[in-house]
Order: structure tokens, then sequence, then C-alpha cells
């Protein structure tokens, strides 16, 4: 027969009693799910990592080696006497983070309310929606966190961050990325059916928010036609207040504030509509 007594000097496994799971549950859910959103991510990981690493590398290289020494072989005037490629460098950085954070607001939240229903069952225990949202959003912050430092040093070795503030890039994409992609999984989490709508969301939103928010030339430089998309656009403010950041660029203090006013309010006001939506979507 099989010795079952404990190992000497080796203290015995007990399971917590279901009060005390559910006490922990209660408190910790949010912490627990997002550490279920880590594990999945981890699946994937090298896509994360070719991800934030290789796409970076890539633009900076052609920018900085490319298109910059064009651009720069006519003057840097029009880029307030920095170089082309730390004209751009925070815009790259902060549309990073915009776009992981669209990806990770819309099909894994579909995912979790429709398609293999990920969701419910941790919904099951006690953990309540609101957890279950923060615990997603919390695990999508790590990421967004990890991608932009790795960003924020390739930007470093190519002499594009200047600035002793420049570190602070780093959140501030968080930041930004956050500001877009709460407001969208609020979205995500009302879509009932699939008919194609994050694939709209991605082309005739994410990418001219890309294209139309300062992100290659000053904005001011664009028809007023077109203008007006880089004022609503989080990637403008957030590339806005990153040149601040990352090379001192000159604009006024109320500007500056307005800047991470408009990121910060449109964050929470995603929390709030995404936690209000995923209560009503699993019946609390």
């Amino acid at each position: 027969m099989t010795d079952a007594r404990p190992v000497p000097g080796t203290a015995a496994l007990r399971a917590h009693s279901p009060a005390v799971s559910a006490q922990r549950a209660r408190r910790w859910g949010a912490f627990y799910y997002a550490e279920q959103v880590l594990r999945v991510m981890k699946g994937y990981s090298w896509s994360i990592v070719m991800y934030s690493v290789g796409v970076p590398v890539a633009y900076l290289f052609a920018m900085g080696v490319g298109l910059a020494t064009l651009v720069d072989s006519q003057g840097g005037t029009a880029f307030g006497g920095v170089s082309y490629l730390a004209f751009i460098a925070p815009a790259l950085l902060v549309s990073a983070a915009v776009m992981t954070a669209a990806n990770e607001f819309t099909f894994p939240v579909m995912d979790g309310f429709k398609w293999r229903r990920t969701y419910y069952g941790p919904h099951a225990s006690p953990l309540t929606p609101g957890q279950i949202a923060a615990g997603h959003i919390m695990a999508v912050t790590l990421r967004l966190l990890l991608q932009s430092a790795i960003y924020f040093i390739a930007v470093a070795l190519f002499g594009a961050a200047p600035a002793g503030s420049a570190w602070a890039l780093i959140p501030l994409a968080t930041l930004a990325g956050l500001s877009f992609g709460l407001p969208l999984m609020a979205y995500s989490a009302a879509i009932t059916e699939d008919k194609g709508q994050f694939a709209l969301v991605m082309r005739f939103i994410v990418m001219p928010l890309f294209l139309f928010s300062g992100t290659f030339f000053p904005l001011d430089s664009l028809p007023l036609a077109v203008r007006w998309i880089g004022w609503i656009s989080p990637v403008w403010h957030g590339t806005e207040l990153g040149r601040v950041l990352g090379y001192g660029y000159q604009e006024p203090p109320l500007l500056t504030l307005l800047h991470l006013a408009v990121l910060a309010g449109l964050a929470v006001l995603g929390w709030v509509l995404a936690r209000r939506r995923f209560a009503l979507r699993m019946g609390q």
C-alpha cells in the first residue's frame, strides 16, 4: 500500500474551506482573473514579444535610417528643431499601445461573452462581473506597460528620446492605450452578434486615428476638413504630450493639462461603462 503520511519536515497540504475560498475570491477576485488572462497570453507570448520588439525596431530603423535621412536633409525647422526620428518616436510608441489595446479589448471580450463564454465560468464562482472586467483590464495594462517599456528602450537606443523626462513615455503610452481601449471594451461587451463590427472599427477608426493624429507630420499641416480627427483622437493627445516629455516640445501648460485630462477622462469613462455593461450582460 502507498504510504499517505506527509514527508517529515513538511506541512500537510489542506484545501481551504468553501467559506474561506469564497471570502478570498470576493477580496482578490480581480487579481485571480488577471492571472488567468496572463496565463492565456503566455500561450502566444512569442507573438507578443515579436510585436513588442520586432515592430518598433523595424519602424525606427526605417524612419531613422531611411525616411528621416531624407527629411532631415531638407532642414529640421518644420519639426521644432529636432530630428524627424525624435519627432515621430513618441507618436509611434503611443500608436503601438493604442493598437494593442484595440486588439485586446475587442475579440477577447467577444470571446468571453459569446464564442467560448470564458467569462461565465469565473462568474459561477464568487467573482463579480466588475472583478472579471477589472482583471481583464489589469492584465492588458501589464502587457501595455511591458510593451511600452521595450519600445522605449528601442527608442532610446536610436537616440530619439533626448529629454530627461522621456522615461515617462512608458506610463503615458499605457494611459493612451487605456483611454482608447476601455471605451472600446464597453462597446465590445454590448455586442451580441458578430457582424464584422471589429473589422470596421480597425479600418475606419483605428487606422484613421493613426494616420490623421499628427503622427508623421504636425497636425496643423492638415486641412481643416480632417484636422478635427486629431483633436478628438487619444492618439493625438498622447502624441503631443509624449513630445513634451520626449524632447521638450514647447506648448502652453494649459494645453498639456488638457491632453492629460482628456486621456484620463476617457479611461475613467470607459472603465465605468465597461463595468456597467459587464454587470448588465451577466445579469447583475
